[in-house]
């Protein structure tokens, strides 16, 4: 279905929807020339992955949430948006707070995966996430310069990797 402009009539090229405090939805409809009259500007011919660098960058501000780390890979907040992946599936827990509006944003509200865990990795998930740890805490030792402890680590991790 085609819609018309809200303010002018020429062809809407922009559809925004907006959720008002009491919950209901207000749709608008606008041409180019209308959405930048209210400040939307679109850049023409930019990569996905550049508009979700500056989505994310732009959505969160200098803040203490870049500083929290997983507890488990070691990841922090501020390197996720600096690279745009997360280290480990922990991380979700983790950076609950500031990946929550994300994660909304990105999936219309949805904020938990509905899918299902591989049945091979119901095991091997313990494993994964004991190596993960150790890994994360080899790197901060080695930062330390503890290197009797570091060589500690990096036995253990291969006797897990082993079995």
């Amino acid at each position: 279905m085609k819609f018309k402009c809200d303010r002018c009539d020429n062809p809407a090229t922009f559809h925004l929807t907006d959720i008002s405090d009491d919950g209901e939805a207000v749709v608008k409809h606008l041409c180019a020339d209308c959405a930048a009259d209210e400040g939307i500007h679109v850049k023409a011919d930019v990569p996905i992955s550049q508009l979700l660098e500056e989505f994310i960058l732009s959505t969160t501000s200098a803040d203490p949430s870049k500083t929290v780390a997983c507890d488990v890979c070691g990841t922090t907040f501020g390197e996720f948006q600096e690279e745009g992946r997360l280290g480990c599936p922990h991380d979700y827990d983790a950076f609950a707070e500031p990946l929550t509006p994300l994660l909304q944003d990105a999936h219309e509200g949805a904020t938990e995966h509905v899918g299902k865990v591989p049945h091979r990795a119901g095991g091997d998930q313990q494993k994964a996430t004991s190596i993960l740890r150790l890994r994360a805490e080899l790197k901060r030792v080695i930062a330390s310069e503890d290197y009797e402890r570091a060589a500690v680590l990096r036995d253990q991790i291969h006797e897990l990797e082993e079995l």
